[in-house]
Formats: structure tokens, sequence, C-alpha cells
């Protein structure tokens, strides 16, 4: 976890063109202990204030004079570089489903509607800041890595393979309590790669990759990660976005590890059949690595205990799962899984994490 102090220096910008609301919101947030805060009455001064301020976070207002939020996020939208995660939390007294819906599409990572209670926007505000810092300490990790492989580095030292363990790991605690369920993906994704007769790099890639593969999941607020119930349309939009998210967290990088994190990150929600998102591909379309996480990603989380269902068998999940072989899921990869689940000790040693 970030340290408190870290957060609480964090460059917080408010703004609404009500003095009373900004007055409220100073208050909430010097109480909690935050004393970087910024506010903007005059919409006009909201770009200018960007500028110079440099923001973690913005608290913003849609219904105001002149220029309202949703302009604003747009001329955000073009100064915020695409590799950056600025979190900007709508509040807002217009609670229609269209009006959240264009402010998610706008940029807008959290929304609350007025009068909103003092614990929740400040648990909404810890949590939006927390994803940012990481986010921020990812980008230079990965920033460090691509120097190293300038130098002529090939592999990745302990330390930052301790990173990138700790990450997926820090993605998957918050909505799996042991946190194991990305090391297992990882380990039987790389035993199908072997089955599927890719060579030992690519099967020690897949192996290290695929624990990353929901890493987008840091933006996703927790009311939705969260969300014991049925999400929404618009609740399941912002969700289908981690693939996204993910991409672009793990981009740019010429390490091959991270190349292939990335395109797991990314695809790993395609459909043979085209269905899929976030471009709906198909077929061979689909990067392999991307096909042997989608079915280990399904095949662990049917097999094991969730908030909303209890474990299947073995014989119930492949069951399950051929029932979309063609469909959903790459048939010679299902062959794979099959074959991998019939061969003696493989499946034990698969679930055998350290703890």
């Amino acid at each position: 976890m970030l340290l408190a102090d870290t957060l609480l220096s964090a460059r917080i910008l408010i703004v609404d063109d009500q003095d009373v609301n900004i007055r409220l919101l100073e208050l909430v947030l010097r109480r909690e202990g935050f004393t970087n805060i910024r506010s903007v009455t005059d919409s006009y001064e909201v770009i200018p204030t960007f500028a110079s301020y440099h923001p973690d976070i913005i608290l913003l207002d849609l219904l105001m004079p002149g220029i309202d939020g949703f302009a604003i996020m747009e001329l955000l939208r073009r100064r915020i570089s695409e590799g950056e995660y600025l979190p900007i939390l709508v509040l807002t007294a217009d609670s229609t489903a269209e009006t959240r819906r264009r402010a998610l599409a706008l940029g807008a990572k959290d929304f609350l509607t007025k009068p909103f209670d003092q614990i929740e926007i400040m648990l909404r505000i810890w949590n939006l800041l927390e994803t940012r810092f990481l986010y921020r300490q990812i980008q230079r990790q990965n920033q460090q890595l691509g120097v190293q492989v300038k130098k002529g580095l090939r592999d990745l030292d302990e330390a930052q393979m301790e990173v990138i363990s700790r990450l997926a790991q820090a993605v998957e605690y918050r909505d799996e309590n042991t946190g194991q369920h990305t090391l297992r993906v990882g380990r039987i994704s790389a035993m199908m790669a072997r089955v599927l007769g890719l060579d030992d790099e690519q099967v020690e890639l897949i192996r290290l990759a695929a624990p990353l593969h929901d890493v987008g999941k840091i933006a996703i607020p927790d009311q939705i990660l969260l969300k014991p119930g049925k999400l929404t349309h618009e609740e399941m939009e912002q969700m289908k976005a981690h693939t996204s998210i993910g991409a672009r967290l793990l981009a740019g990088s010429r390490l091959a590890l991270l190349q292939v994190a990335h395109e797991i990150a990314l695809y790993h929600h395609e459909r043979w059949d085209g269905a899929g998102y976030p471009h709906g591909i198909k077929g061979t379309a689909i990067p392999m690595s991307a096909r042997i996480v989608a079915v280990a990603d399904a095949f662990d989380a049917l097999t094991h205990e969730r908030p909303y269902k209890n474990a299947w068998s073995i014989s119930r999940a492949v069951e399950e799962l051929r029932s979309h072989q063609g469909t959903r899921y790459d048939p010679q990869v299902l062959d794979a899984l099959v074959q991998v689940l019939e061969q003696d000790g493989l499946l034990s040693r698969a679930y055998a994490v350290s703890q």
C-alpha cells in the first residue's frame, strides 16, 4: 500500500461555481488531513489552473455557467497524455443515466450525486488517489526497464520481478481474498502453452505475463468491481474498459515480457467468434497468449469459490467451457487444457502456488 503521507500531499483541484460547495469540500478534505487543495469557481479558469497546478485529482461539478463540466472534460482530454491516469470525480445533482453515461465517456473515473455522503466521498477520493500513484509508480518502473534494455540487459532482475508480481497480486486482492488467482492462471497458462508447442522462451513469458491480465482493474471503482449483483449497462461498459486501461499501462516497453503482458491485457476478453471486446477481433487474429489466458482465467474462476458462487468440480467446469468451444474459446486451446488436466501431477503442480 502507498504511504498515507504521500496521498495526503496530493494536489486536489475542486471545480464548482457554488462557494458553499467549495467550502464544504475543503472542510471535509482538510479535516481528513489533505493540505494541498486549490478551488476554482470560474469555469474559465479551470484550464489555466490545471496547466500551472498539475492536480492529482479533480473534483468536478457538471452544471456551471459559462463552460460546463462536460466541456471542461473535453478540453482536459486534449491536455492529458494517453499514458497518464488523472482521476476525475464528478459531483452533480443530475443523476440521470444519460448524464452518467456521458460523463464516463468523456473520461470521468467515478460519479457521485449531490448531496454526497462525506464518508463515501472520502473513500472514493482515497481510492482514486491510490490508483493514480500506483499507476505512476508502474510507469516509472517501465521507464527504468526501458533504460536497462538500452544498456543491453536481457533479463529482469529479482527486484523488478517482485514489483511485477506484487502489482498482479495488488490488483487481485481488490476482489479476491487470497490473491492466488493470478499465480494459478500464470501456471496453468504456461502448461497449456507447452502442450500447444510453444518454445521454452514463450512458455516462460506467458507464465510471467499472464498474472497481469487484469491489471487494468486497478482503475475500476470499487462499487463496480465489488458489486455483488448484476452490473448495469453503464457499469459493464466501465468494467470492460479494464482491458484498454491495462494495455495502456503496459504499453511502450521494449521488454518481451511486458509486450506479451500488453497483448494479454488488451485481448483476453476477445472471443473466437468475434463477439468479444474491446475490438471485436476473432479467430487467429487474437494473439495466442490471450487465447490461452482467456481459457485459463475462466477455468480457474469456475473451479474456485467466489462471493457469488461455490467452486465447481473440474469436470463441470470443463463441460461448461466445452459448451462455448468455437464461439467464446479457441477449440485448440480448450483441447490443450483437457490434455493438461489428463496428465498426472500437472494440475496439482499448477495449484501448488507458494504462500
